[in-house]
């Protein structure tokens, strides 16, 4: 932590040195004072999002086993992503074809899906594949126009998908009739990675090209479908993580973001708290409690949390901003800078902290300084709504004085 403050401290110094050179190079400027008094500049956003709790990196996570999501929040995150998507029947239809078919043969069904999503757009196409060909795979698809492989129906496409994963990760044999019509190819013409690749990552490379990060990319989408919203889906599939009791803190943290999406903030509060009685140290569990707390209005105790996860993670950028922006609005004004300069030390493209220091000197009436990293904050983003709307209303009082 000494480590860390001390590099704070030297970036401090070096912002303080670089803002006395530039006053030194740059002309002067006067100040409408009047002005200024009749304006008022917003502060940046909160930053970060809730946070789950993921234990597997993703290089760990294998193709074969039970499904993590539910059919319901499968459903429920298609339907956010493309609210009609081209299929040939119901978005809930497919994805009960997808688990009854990707169980039967010990596939992940909720990885499968995502992996459709990603092939299919989902289910936007605009590639070679066309709707008709319910081909969610890329199935025989070699690119220029070349369309691939036809199923009959949605279930025939699915299984077609769910056999072609199965050559990859396992010797055993389909447990119904192939209809996938390059599945003896694999194991024919590619011993190699017949049976062998065990992990979504080994897909890397090999079911797409060059397809780097196929396989992380397959699994971001699968972290993003598991994330909880308000919905009645969310909430059923946060008391079944309860029930089942396999990770009492994250089950805890899974369902606290449900109620703090819904807005009931004693619950998500009970629930983040509960979770740190599993594990005191978990971090997400911390960050998700502080931003409840400042969503219920209760700032101090924000401060509190922040300072216990910044304690633990002195490289946590969020942490820092959050905490910053909770002693500006407290009027902690030297607190609040040393934060976001804090944050700056881990992030230096960071519009928004620059933006609240800026804000933090005006609200002192100290317009010098603050002016000085309004012109950073502007000079760093350009699309930042928030802090050009600010720098034109303070540019608009600021005159340069010519030599």
């Amino acid at each position: 932590m000494k480590k860390f403050f001390s590099l704070a401290l030297i970036v401090m110094f070096i912002l303080s040195l670089t803002a006395c050179a530039d006053a030194a190079k740059k002309s002067k400027v006067k100040f409408k004072k009047k002005e200024l008094k009749k304006i008022e500049l917003v502060e940046s956003p909160l930053h970060g999002a809730p946070m789950i709790i993921f234990r597997e990196d993703y290089s760990d996570v294998p193709i074969m086993g039970e499904a993590v999501a539910t059919q319901a929040q499968m459903v429920n995150y298609i339907n956010k992503r493309n609210p009609n998507p081209k299929i040939n029947c119901s978005v809930e239809n497919l994805v009960h074809i997808y688990y009854v078919e990707a169980e039967r043969e010990g596939i992940r069904p909720d990885i499968a899906i995502c992996q459709a999503i990603k092939e299919t757009g989902v289910w936007a196409y605009g590639g070679d594949v066309i709707p008709e060909q319910n081909n969610y795979c890329g199935l025989g698809t070699t690119g220029g126009g070349v369309k691939g492989e036809f199923f009959a129906t949605p279930q025939l496409g699915a299984r077609a998908h769910i056999q072609h994963l199965l050559s990859y990760t396992s010797k055993r044999p389909p447990r119904t009739e192939i209809v996938d019509p390059r599945y003896e190819l694999i194991k024919k013409f590619r011993p190699q990675i017949f049976g062998k690749l065990t992990k979504w990552t080994d897909l890397n490379g090999v079911w797409a090209v060059p397809g780097n990060h196929y396989g992380e990319d397959i699994l971001n989408l699968w972290v993003q479908s598991q994330m909880p919203d308000a919905s009645d889906a969310s909430m059923d599939a946060a008391n079944l993580k309860i029930l089942l009791e396999d990770d009492k803190a994250a089950a805890y943290v899974y369902r606290g973001i449900v109620n703090l999406e819904r807005e009931n903030f004693f619950d998500a509060t009970e629930d983040f708290e509960t979770a740190l009685q599993a594990e005191p140290e978990l971090k997400e569990a911390l960050f998700d409690l502080a931003l409840t707390q400042e969503k219920s209005k209760n700032l101090d105790a924000a401060i509190k949390t922040y300072d216990t996860l910044l304690a633990i993670d002195e490289k946590f950028v969020d942490g820092w901003y959050n905490r910053g922006r909770l002693k500006l609005a407290k009027n902690d004004f030297k607190g609040a800078i040393t934060d976001f300069e804090s944050s700056l030390a881990i992030e230096t493209i960071n519009a928004d902290a620059y933006n609240d220091i800026a804000l933090a000197y005006f609200k002192q009436k100290k317009y010098e300084d603050a002016w000085y990293f309004m012109q950073r904050a502007a000079a760093q983003n350009s699309n930042n709504e928030i802090v050009q709307s600010n720098y034109e209303k303070f540019a608009a009082c600021v005159k340069v004085k010519k030599k």
